[in-house]
């Protein structure tokens, strides 16, 4: 099986398989095809398949191999959803090789994070590697990272490890940290009347325009403080305005899109309550003031312990692949470690080298891809045995 066994041809035919999400652009493929064919490939090699699809059409795909019992178990996450392909310069799906570098969509984001997983959990499963695993080795393809991860919360019902590794893109580097994020809407509710005649209105724009100076003596406080080494500070802003109904009437109505960043120890729950305090202090010294805020979706940080057993693991064989110790570094972006940590288990991030997540070109390099592979393959060995 040297071939099935070689992880760029793996990520080949990853790359070959449309799985673009459906929720970022309706009508799409989704992850069912690339879900059976990772599904197959795993029972091939002797590891117990189980399809999860609460949500019809996206299914993700738990898949185990049972250690000998008495030894700590290793979950390693990665997501098979893409984003789209409209403006993809060439063909999104050839994986094509060229000067070392892997292309189509997925290969940097991240069909060769997959392809390293899938190819190192196999190598261990069977041996390879040059001893029996006592502990489970438990891989978890997700779908729907790019849009709301319904993929990941669903498996972690399902499954649980003493540590886990997300093979999210990293140009392998350890990243040991990342920003959560909370959308909110606040909607300004006021009375509509002639715009000659003001003083018969209430104007929602104009109490609008209170609350966004207070954001800004919010980001004020928030980058007064000492910025955390790995994240810098915490962020607010606004992402979306929409009000009122034309140039000649008071604004009855006006709803405003918040995004609020978090660093490691800021809660969702905190942050909301943050935003409401201020709402609530300006209802309390500004007349007919009424706003109602919603969140819309949160996500907590997420930062790794430097002495938890699978950080030490994994940097000390990214050193011996590498030859050389790998950076360790924060993402101002939010992954599923958020909540792989959520659940309870210690984790972090290593993948493959390249670029163009979300561009018009996107690659991996070959030989990141191999390292990559080499680095799981020795950490799985070693934390499971």
């Amino acid at each position: 099986m040297a071939e099935q066994l070689d992880p760029i041809a793996v990520a080949q035919q990853l790359i070959a398989i449309d799985s673009i999400n459906p929720d970022i652009l309706p009508g799409s493929a989704g992850e069912s095809a690339i879900a059976d064919w990772c599904a197959t490939w795993l029972e091939q090699r002797g590891f117990e398949v189980q399809r999860i699809e609460e949500t019809s059409g996206r299914p993700s795909i738990i898949a185990t191999a049972r250690g000998t019992g008495g030894g700590r178990s290793l979950l390693l996450n990665g997501h098979l959803d893409t984003v789209a392909v409209e403006t993809y310069e060439g063909n999104p799906f050839s994986g094509e090789l060229r000067e070392g570098k892997l292309f189509g969509r997925g290969a940097f984001d991240m069909k060769g994070g997959i392809a390293a997983i899938l190819v190192a959990a196999a190598r261990v499963a069977d041996g390879a590697a040059g001893c029996r695993h006592r502990g489970d080795i438990i891989l978890t393809l997700v779908a729907d990272e790019e849009y709301a991860s319904i993929g990941t919360e669903q498996v972690l019902r399902h499954v649980t490890a003493d540590a886990a590794i997300i093979t999210e893109p990293s140009n392998l580097a350890l990243t040991v940290a990342h920003r959560g994020f909370a959308w909110f809407e606040v909607e300004f509710t006021g009375l509509a009347a002639h715009g000659s005649m003001p003083h018969e209105g209430v104007d929602a724009i104009a109490h609008a325009g209170l609350f966004l100076r207070a954001l800004d003596e919010l980001r004020a406080r928030l980058e007064s403080v000492p910025r955390h080494p790995l994240l810098g500070h915490s962020a607010v802003r606004v992402s979306m305005i929409k009000g009122g109904v034309d140039a000649a009437t008071v604004a009855p109505g006006c709803l405003l899109t918040i995004e609020r960043r978090m660093l490691p120890g800021e809660t969702p729950d905190a942050v909301e309550a943050e935003l409401r305090a201020i709402l609530s202090e300006l209802a309390e010294a500004t007349p007919n003031l009424q706003a109602r805020l919603t969140r819309i979706v949160a996500r907590g940080a997420f930062e790794a312990d430097p002495e938890w057993p699978i950080v030490q693991t994994l940097a000390a064989h990214a050193h011996r692949v590498l030859g050389r110790p790998a950076e360790r570094r924060g993402e101002p972006f939010w992954t599923d470690a958020g909540l792989v940590l959520e659940a309870g288990i210690p984790c972090l991030l290593l993948g493959v080298d390249g670029g163009g997540a979300h561009a018009d070109t996107e690659w991996a390099s070959t030989e990141s891809i191999e390292q990559l592979t080499a680095i799981l393959e020795g950490t799985i060995a070693e934390f499971c045995a």
